[in-house]
């Protein structure tokens, strides 16, 4: 894709779906918020008016393959998620692998508490935030 576009990112779990938007313009990314799973299925008028409230040009959906490579039933089901992501929006939807992304966004979280910037952490906070590490990671990679 080519010239400046604005993008939503993805940390698809089966309790929760972090959202995060970055753009190509500032080259980074930025936690939104989460939306609830019922059974694994995503509620899709919450993820639907991220996509009306930002009108992004792309979704980029974190794919959590396995510490080998390989699939897991959690990495088809969010393929899964983006196919029906893309068939919602109508928008064209990236996948990168987000290996570790809810981890390392623990890990931030853990540090800036650490560090007296926020009070305590509760497992909502994390999606988002490893949602704009996934798309981060894509913002990274689209130069390459």
């Amino acid at each position: 894709m080519s010239g400046r576009y604005l993008a939503l990112g993805f940390d698809f779990g089966l309790s929760r779906i972090g959202v995060a938007v970055g753009s190509q313009g500032t080259g980074s990314a930025t936690p939104l918020g989460s939306v609830d799973c019922r059974d694994g299925r995503p509620e899709w008028p919450a993820i639907m008016n991220y996509v009306t409230e930002w009108r992004p040009d792309l979704l980029v959906v974190g794919l959590p393959y396995n510490s080998d490579g390989s699939e897991s039933d959690l990495t088809r089901a969010a393929r899964r998620f983006g196919n029906r992501l893309a068939g919602r929006s109508g928008l064209p939807v990236e996948f990168v692998d987000e290996h570790l992304s809810s981890n390392e966004a623990a890990s931030r979280l853990v540090e800036a508490r650490r560090r007296g910037e926020r009070g305590r952490i509760r497992r909502q906070d994390v999606d988002p935030l490893a949602a704009s590490i996934i798309l981060q990671t894509w913002l990274d990679g689209i130069g390459d």
